[in-house]
């Protein structure tokens, strides 16, 4: 093919990437990460933050994970702070999927408390793919300040990030259900995350309600361990 023919190809798969139909802007998407082209980037990232459909969405960051990560990350770390939520977010979950340490820097302790759910727990996803070797535990911490955050979907979340740290969550996850003695929203996450960390196959919601009871009693949780 021609430079001019890859030119208008080109041309035609970015402008396709704004067409009304969300079909069109998949087909585009998966063009695009199909033949990567250095000119794409800052279209892709664009498009990320304001794109409506998820599979759409999915698809950009698929084609940006194509491209070199010299030319994404510095894109993607400007996003992420970001007064748009969905850009912040979007960022976020790119950055994980293409895992390059080199963005730990900006998981910061505002982007793992967003006040956006989405944001924030696209943060969490990204923190533990991307946290250094000896730093999970201050991570996990960190993280430990959310539990009881939000609805079942979040809350779900965040123990699955907490427990992909491993047992270096445990002493946070402790310490937070102490603390929040009277709050038992709290304890009950707490709880219920540690429940999972030691029995994945116990399921969110059976380990949610095991530390209800558990909560309503008073116990510690720690009973016949």
């Amino acid at each position: 093919m021609t430079m001019a023919g890859r030119d208008t190809d080109a041309i035609r798969a970015l402008q396709a990437l704004e067409d009304d139909r969300s079909s069109v802007r998949l087909r585009a998407a998966l063009a695009v990460g199909t033949a990567p082209d250095p000119r794409f980037v800052d279209k892709l990232v664009e498009r990320c933050a304001i794109e409506p459909e998820f599979f759409v969405r999915d698809m950009l960051t698929w084609a940006l994970t194509r491209h070199p990560t010299s030319l994404t990350l510095p894109e993607l770390l400007r996003e992420v702070r970001s007064e748009r939520a969905q850009a912040r977010s979007q960022a976020l979950h790119t950055l994980s999927k293409i895992g390059d340490r080199q963005a730990w820097p900006a998981i910061t302790r505002a982007l793992l408390s967003d006040a956006d759910d989405e944001v924030a727990r696209s943060a969490w996803r990204a923190a533990v793919v991307l946290v250094p070797e000896g730093e999970g535990a201050g991570l996990a911490a960190v993280l430990a300040t959310q539990l009881g955050r939000g609805e079942r979907e979040t809350q779900l979340s965040l123990s699955r990030a907490l427990v992909a740290l491993g047992e270096v969550v445990v002493p946070a996850l402790r310490a937070a259900a102490a603390a929040a003695a009277t709050d038992r929203r709290v304890r009950t996450h707490a709880l219920a995350t540690e429940r999972l960390l030691r029995d994945p196959d116990a399921g969110f919601e059976f380990a949610i309600e095991e530390a209800k009871r558990v909560v309503a009693l008073g116990g510690s949780g720690q009973e016949g361990r």
